[in-house]
C-alpha cells in the first residue's frame, strides 16, 4: 500500500507537470492572455515548486511523510478544481502557484519513501526511486494524449479529471501504512548551514540543477529547434513525446535493475557522459527520423538522474533523521533549474528561430559539467 500511494503520487505530478503547456492555450484563448503572461504563470507555477519542497522536507521529518503527501494532494486538488472556475491572468496565476506548492510538497514526499520501500523489499533505494518516477513519464506523457483526444483540449474536463485522480490519490495515501516520523529536526539556519556544506549534498543539488535545466531546454525548445530546420510542427511534437518521453519511460525501467548490483554514483557518471554526446547529436541532423533515434538515446541517458539523485540523499541522510530536508534541498534546486533554463536559452537564441541550435548547445556544455560533479561526488559507505 506504501508503494501504491508512492506511485499514485507519482503519476499525479506527472499529469500536473505537463499540464501547463496543454491547458495554457485554451486559458490563453479563453482570458486573452499574453505570451508574456504566459510565462509569468509557468514562472510562479515554478516559484511554488521551490517554496513547497524547501520547505516540506522539515515539517515532514518532524511530523511525518504522510502529512507531507496529504497536504500536497490537498493543494493538488484544490488548485486543479480552481482552475475550472478561474477567470482572468491573476487568479489563473493565484491557482498555478498553488498547484506549484502542492506538486513541490508531494514530489518531496513521495521521493522520501524509496528508503523506506527499499528497506522493506530489501534491494537498492536508487533502484526503486527508478521504479518510482517511471511513473511521473507515464503521467507526463498521456496528459497530452487524454487531453487532444479524449477531451479535445478543454482545459476544464482535464483539470477535473486530473483532480478525481489527485482525490484518489489522497485517499490512498490515508490507508497507507506510513512509517513514523524521525522527529529529529527543527528547522533553523543553524541546519541548514550544517546540510548546505556537506558535499554529500551540496554536489546532488547542483547536479539536479544542472540536469533539470537540461531536461527542460529538452522540453521547451527542442521541437521548437526541429521546426526551424524544416522538420514539419506536428512530426516535431511527434518525435519529443514519443522519442524522449519513451526514452525517459525505458530508460527507468532498465536502470533500475543495473542499480541492484552497480553503485549510484557510476551510473550519475555514465549518464552525465552518455547526456553530453546524445545532446549533441540532437542538434546535428534535420532528418526526422535520426532525430528521433538522437532524442529517444537522449531520454534513455536523462532516465536515471533525477531518480538516482534523489536515491542517493536518501541513502547519505537517512541515519541522520534528516532525509526529507535533504531531499526538499536537494529537489529545490533542481526547480531554480527551471526558472534559469529557458530564460537563458531565449535570450542566446534572440528573434532568430536558426539561433536556438547555438543556444541549445548550453545542454551538452551543461552535461559535461555535470559528468565533473558526478567524478568528485563522495561514494556512499555500503
Amino acid at each position: 500500500m506504501l508503494f501504491t500511494a508512492a506511485i499514485l503520487g507519482i503519476f499525479v505530478y506527472g499529469i500536473i507537470a505537463a499540464m501547463l503547456g496543454t491547458i495554457l492555450p485554451d486559458l490563453s484563448k479563453k482570458y486573452s492572455l499574453s505570451p508574456k503572461q504566459n510565462g509569468n504563470i509557468a514562472l510562479i507555477q515554478a516559484i511554488g515548486l521551490m517554496i513547497g519542497s524547501f520547505f516540506s522536507g522539515p515539517l515532514m521529518d518532524l511530523y511525518g511523510k504522510q502529512l507531507g503527501m496529504l497536504i500536497g494532494l490537498g493543494l493538488v486538488a484544490l488548485a486543479l478544481l480552481s482552475l475550472r472556475s478561474v477567470k482572468g491572468y491573476g487568479p489563473v496565476a493565484t491557482a498555478m502557484l498553488v498547484l506549484g506548492l502542492g506538486g513541490g510538497v508531494l514530489v518531496s514526499g513521495a521521493n522520501g519513501l524509496n528508503s523506506e520501500i527499499a528497506s522493506a523489499l530489501q534491494t537498492n533505494t536508487s533502484s526503486i526511486s527508478n521504479l518510482l518516477n517511471l511513473f511521473f513519464g507515464l503521467g507526463g506523457l498521456v496528459t497530452p494524449l487524454i487531453a487532444a483526444n479524449l477531451f479535445k483540449s478543454d482545459s476544464k474536463k482535464l483539470t477535473l479529471f486530473a483532480a478525481v485522480l489527485a482525490v484518489i490519490a489522497l485517499a490512498a495515501s490515508v490507508i497507507a501504512p506510513y512509517p513514523p516520523a524521525s522527529g529529529k529536526v527543527s528547522f533553523n539556519f543553524k541546519m541548514a548551514t550544517g546540510l548546505l556544506t556537506d558535499p554529500h549534498l551540496v554536489l546532488p543539488a547542483l547536479f539536479l540543477f544542472l540536469y533539470v535545466a537540461c531536461e527542460v531546454g529538452v522540453w521547451n525548445w527542442l521541437a521548437r529547434h526541429l521546426i526551424a530546420q524544416g522538420v514539419p510542427e506536428k512530426r516535431a511534437m511527434t518525435i519529443l513525446s514519443l522519442g524522449f518521453a519513451l526514452g525517459l519511460i525505458v530508460g527507468r525501467v532498465g536502470i533500475s535493475r543495473v542499480l541492484v548490483t552497480v553503485d549510484p554514483k557510476t551510473v550519475l557518471l555514465g549518464a552525465a557522459i552518455a547526456m553530453a554526446l546524445t545532446t549533441y547529436l540532437m542538434l546535428q541532423s534535420k532528418n526526422p527520423t535520426i532525430a528521433w533515434i538522437a532524442i529517444f538515446l537522449g531520454g534513455l541517458a536523462m532516465a536515471p538522474v533525477f531518480p538516482t539523485t534523489l536515491g542517493y540523499v536518501s541513502d547519505a541522510f537517512k541515519a541522520a533523521g534528516t532525509e526529507a530536508t535533504a531531499l526538499g534541498i536537494a529537489i529545490t534546486a533542481g526547480w531554480a533549474g527551471i526558472v534559469a533554463s529557458s530564460p537563458i536559452i531565449g535570450g542566446i537564441a534572440g528573434d532568430d528561430p536558426k539561433g536556438l541550435k547555438k543556444a541549445l548547445l548550453l545542454l551538452p556544455a551543461a552535461s559535461v559539467i555535470m559528468a565533473v560533479v558526478a567524478f568528485v561526488l563522495p561514494s556512499l559507505q555500503k
